[in-house]
């Protein structure tokens, strides 16, 4: 399965976007979906998780409360929406699959990746 985020852009702080993953040649129905995020210079970090089997999902720490993950199937897409958005927020933000039923922070349990979209939040 081929994946493409898309939906990044240049905000100011506070502002909202929603992040989509969306997947081709194959369908995600049947796999669970993150995002992870990058900035230059550094490793790729989690962000969000969402199982397949029951919609579970995980977040890091620095996005609770901010962040929800959805997805929708019959789209064959996955979400990401971004509230109250930070400055440290801003990075190449990436959407990844796996067959496994997980909402694992390990980048390595991931084995679909897709390309990713610049997030960008300054005044």
């Amino acid at each position: 399965v081929q994946l493409q985020a898309s939906g990044g852009g240049l905000v100011q702080p506070g502002a909202s976007l929603t992040l989509t993953c969306t997947a081709s040649g194959g369908t995600i129905s049947r796999s669970s979906v993150a995002w992870f995020r990058q900035t230059p210079g550094k490793e790729r970090t989690f962000v969000a998780a969402m199982r397949w089997r029951n919609s579970i999902a995980n977040y890091a720490d620095s996005v609770k409360g901010r962040f929800t993950m959805s997805r929708d199937n019959a789209q064959n897409a996955a979400y990401l929406q971004t509230n109250n958005l930070k400055p440290e927020d801003t990075a190449v933000y990436y959407c990844a699959a796996s067959i496994i039923s997980t909402t694992t922070a390990n980048s390595n349990t991931w084995n679909s990746w897709g390309q990713g979209t610049l997030v960008t939040v300054s005044s």
